[in-house]
């Protein structure tokens, strides 16, 4: 089993520790692609997929670095809407 497998099923396991860094790991590794929209987007982000024109929008979580259990809903949600689930 990959990395990317493992992180997969640790995200459709919707734990409570999911954070930021492993999203954005996992995300990378499925052809997504970080966007901050200019100086002022604040903690807002953008994660774009041009081979199958998927966008992930979401705000980066803070103070802690874990993300919100409707936050891992979406995310998996998008995710089945690109196929990659």
């Amino acid at each position: 089993m990959s990395i990317k497998d493992k992180q997969l099923a640790r995200l459709q396991s919707r734990p409570k520790d999911f954070t930021y860094t492993e999203l954005s790991s996992l995300l990378k590794s499925l052809g997504y692609v970080e966007d901050h929209k200019g100086r002022s987007s604040g903690s807002r982000v953008a994660f774009v997929n041009t081979a199958n024109a998927s966008i992930i929008r979401l705000d980066k979580p803070h103070p802690g670095k874990e993300l919100k259990s409707y936050q891992i809903a979406y995310i998996i949600d998008k995710l089945k809407e690109g196929g990659e689930i």
